[in-house]
Order: C-alpha cells, then sequence, then structure tokens
C-alpha cells in the first residue's frame, strides 16, 4: 500500500510537469535564492543565467527582457524542454526525538520535467509581439509516509505557470523598451501528518508503529495571479548592451477548507478549537525582482556576459502548515521569515565555427532564510551554478542547443523544537541535516525562424 500511495503521488506530479514539459506550462524544484528558476530549458541553462536580460538571441527574451524582441530578425519560436535530478536525502541527527521513528524519508525529489514555449511575431521592423507559456516559480517533494519529519511536511507542491502575451518597440537606434504581461497560474498543495495523542490512539498503539496510526492534513487550492515584466535594452554599439528587467510582485491568494483524514476522537477536540472546517488562507506573494545584465562582444570569437539581481523575498508571506500540540490546538499555520536575495552570475560564449557556439557561465544565489537553518518544507537557500552548453545553427531558419547545469546547495541544516513532547500530542524536535545537496539540469532548445 506504501508503495502504491507513492506510484500514484509520483505519478501525479509527472502528469502535471508532462504539461509542462510540452511548453504549456514549466517549473521545477526550487533550488536556491528563494523559489524563482532560471532555468526553463533555453540556453540560459548552460551560461548559469549569465546575461540573463542582454543575450537577447532568441525568444525566451519574453520572459528574461521583452525589449530583447527587437533584436529578433523576423518571427521565432523556441521550444525549451528540460528534466532536473535533486539530490536533497535526509540525514537524521541525534537530537531528533526517538519516538519519531526512524524513517529518513528518501529522495524527496528525484526527477522532475519542464521547459516552455516563446513566440515572436515581427508587425514590423521596429514593432515585435511575442507569446510565451512557461513558469519559474516551483517547489515540489515528497517524502516517505515514516519520516521523522511527517508532522512538518510530507508532501508538498507550489507551481507559478506563467502565460506572457508580450510587447516590444525600437523607440531609436540604440534603445528598446518592452513589456510582458504576468498571468500567474497558482497551484498549491500540501499534505502532511497529524500526531495523536497516545490517549486518544488505537488501544493496540505501539510507539514503534506511530505512523501507522497517524491522522493526516491536506490542503489543496487554485488560483490566478497577474503581474508584469518591464524591460529596457540599449545597445552601445553592435556588441555592447545593457539589459535592465524589473518584474512585479504577484499575489497568488490561496484560500481553502484542509481536508483531514484518520482524526478518530481528536476530531472533536479540533471542532471544539474551532479548527475542523474554516478555510486556510495562504496568501503568497511572488516577490518583486530587478535585473541588471550586459553582453560584451569582445571580438568575432569570444563575448562575455554577465548579471546582477535583487528579489524582495522578505515580503513571500508562506506559511507552514501543522499541528504543533495537538494537545491543545491553537493555530493551523505559523509564519516562515525570509529575507531579501541577490544573485550574481558571470559568463562567456566562444564561437568555434560559423554553426556552433559554446556557452559557460558560474552564478551565486544568496540566502533567503536566516541564519544556517532551514525549514524542512522548503530545503534551499543559498547556492552555486555552473553551466555549459551548446548551439549549433543549422540553417537560416532552425537552430538547436543542448546544455547542462549543476546547482550545489551545500549543506542545510534542520533544528525545529517542538513546544509538547511527541507522546502528549507535539510534533516533535526534528534535528539533522540535508548533506551537500545539489540538482543537475538537462536542457534542449529548438529555434525556428520565419
Amino acid at each position: 500500500m506504501h508503495t502504491q500511495q507513492r506510484a500514484i503521488r509520483s505519478t501525479k506530479l509527472i502528469l502535471i510537469a508532462s504539461v509542462l514539459w510540452l511548453g504549456v506550462f514549466g517549473a521545477g524544484q526550487a533550488v536556491a535564492g528563494g523559489l524563482l528558476l532560471y532555468e526553463v530549458g533555453t540556453a540560459d541553462v548552460g551560461l548559469a543565467s549569465a546575461g540573463w536580460g542582454a543575450r537577447a538571441q532568441d525568444a525566451s527574451a519574453i520572459l528574461s527582457n521583452p525589449a530583447g524582441m527587437t533584436r529578433l530578425e523576423g518571427s521565432q519560436a523556441l521550444l525549451g524542454v528540460q528534466a532536473l535530478y535533486g539530490d536533497y536525502g535526509f540525514s537524521i541527527g541525534s537530537g531528533t526525538s526517538s519516538s519519531l521513528g526512524t524513517g529518513d524519508g528518501g529522495n524527496p525529489i528525484g526527477w522532475f520535467p519542464g521547459g516552455g514555449a516563446f513566440f515572436s511575431y515581427s508587425a514590423s521592423a521596429n514593432l515585435k509581439l511575442g507569446f510565451a507559456m512557461t513558469g519559474n516559480l516551483g517547489l515540489a517533494g515528497s517524502y516517505d509516509e515514516d519520516w521523522v519529519g511527517r508532522y512538518y511536511v510530507q508532501d508538498i507542491t507550489m507551481l507559478g505557470l506563467s502565460f506572457l502575451p508580450s510587447i516590444a518597440y525600437k523607440a531609436t537606434d540604440k534603445l528598446s523598451l518592452g513589456a510582458s504581461v504576468n498571468a500567474m497560474y497558482g497551484i498549491s498543495e500540501y499534505k502532511l501528518a497529524i500526531n495523536i495523542p497516545n490517549a486518544q490512539r488505537p488501544g493496540n498503539f505501539v510507539p514503534t508503529h506511530r505512523a501507522e496510526t497517524d491522522a493526516g492534513m491536506n490542503f489543496e487550492d487554485q488560483t490566478w495571479g497577474w503581474g508584469v515584466i518591464l524591460g529596457l535594452l540599449y545597445e552601445f554599439n553592435a556588441g555592447t548592451r545593457l539589459g535592465f528587467t524589473w518584474n512585479s510582485q504577484i499575489d497568488l491568494d490561496f484560500s481553502a477548507p484542509p481536508e483531514f483524514s484518520n482524526l478518530g476522537q481528536f476530531g472533536t477536540t479540533l471542532q471544539n478549537a474551532g479548527l475542523l472546517n474554516p478555510n486556510i488562507n495562504m496568501g503568497i506573494k511572488v516577490p518583486q525582482q530587478l535585473m541588471t545584465s550586459v553582453f560584451h562582444q569582445v571580438n568575432p570569437r569570444w563575448a562575455v556576459l554577465g548579471s546582477v539581481g535583487w528579489q524582495q523575498w522578505s515580503k513571500f508571506g508562506q506559511l507552514q502548515l501543522g499541528i504543533d500540540n495537538t494537545a491543545n490546538p491553537t493555530s493551523l499555520t505559523q509564519d516562515l521569515d525570509f529575507k531579501d536575495t541577490w544573485h550574481f552570475a558571470a559568463g562567456a560564449q566562444y564561437r568555434l565555427s560559423d554553426p556552433w557556439l559554446l556557452n559557460f557561465g558560474v552564478a551565486y544565489d544568496s540566502k533567503f532564510q536566516s541564519g544556517s537553518t532551514v525549514s524542512p518544507i522548503l530545503p534551499v537557500n543559498d547556492a552555486w551554478r555552473f553551466g555549459a552548453g551548446v548551439q549549433n545553427q543549422v540553417s537560416k531558419t532552425f537552430s538547436w542547443g543542448v546544455a547542462a547545469e549543476y546547482a550545489y546547495g551545500g549543506t542545510l541544516d534542520v533544528n525545529e523544537q517542538s513546544t509538547s513532547p511527541v507522546e502528549g500530542g507535539g510534533r516533535g524536535d526534528l534535528v539533522g541535516s540535508y548533506p551537500d545537496t545539489g540538482i543537475f539540469f538537462i536542457a534542449a532548445n529548438f529555434n525556428w525562424a520565419f
């Protein structure tokens, strides 16, 4: 039964992600600097996002800097596909409550696909229209049901799937302006176990089988949010350009009643506390972002690229669900405080020959969770990215590329202290680490010109 339930959850994620992979949506697991990804199956994967808003070499500019569409000849389409593999195994520390068992949760991420589709239409020499379907807000994880942190989280899915109608105008020979409307469809699902006090568990209960008699809580909702992406591209000359991109904040107002299971006598306790039926309001603010990028063609073979960015994660507002003390339940939610992040990237392109172009880059995203510890629902913080890729211009109308990137998140510590012991209905002390976390991306992109 355990294997079957895991298979159902995995199949559900694969079905969602397969749609993303086809370009209708696109998202993946968060890796650093919050939950916004730079990886959506484009050539930027090989550059580790260096030159994000100034590269402007294909239709993915709709997302990175819509003003860059003015540099594209004619009308162009891009399909990006990617797969990622996350290594996020949990190592249980000696401070973890022994009554929680010995389950380490397995690898909550594993394989996950993503991507995006982009189209730029040339209305005139100076006016471009575009549309994209992708997603760079992503989080998905599923732990084994008996893992020691099950009272904090078992499954979590949070995706932001963006539809981006866009416009760009070349105001002068050097200055281009662009804008994209970001219609984001948010999906949120959060599942965890509830610890029933010993006195309310079945008569044949023994501590080693605690997970089998847990109750459960599931929150699930979908909603729409709206924002804009504004871009400016200034070309000093044919080989040097500077890009500015601003992504506005997007509010995703999730609100739904939680679904409970296996409550038994504890259902009366929740009912008396007024926590059984009311909606849970989990308002998410996808943060605003500022990015400055540069591209410089040093000579016919070499070009250098760089980016500096800021994201306002202090406004995110993610809520952690759960019941800290089931002997005296008072709330189903708890605030998690985050801080703003900084992003730095540098990269280069090398022209091997007329059809072949090499990309490589490195990037760093700062911490968005304070201190050296993280929440088990968001086991991400600062990280280094290392990317490399190649593009091949097959003809004037078609090109393709492949890229790979490794995002190293280091060792992430967890130190969650409960206000009540496990035997009395508390979540227990969860102490341990995610050692040497990392995610490997592999991507392919296909570009057509009309």
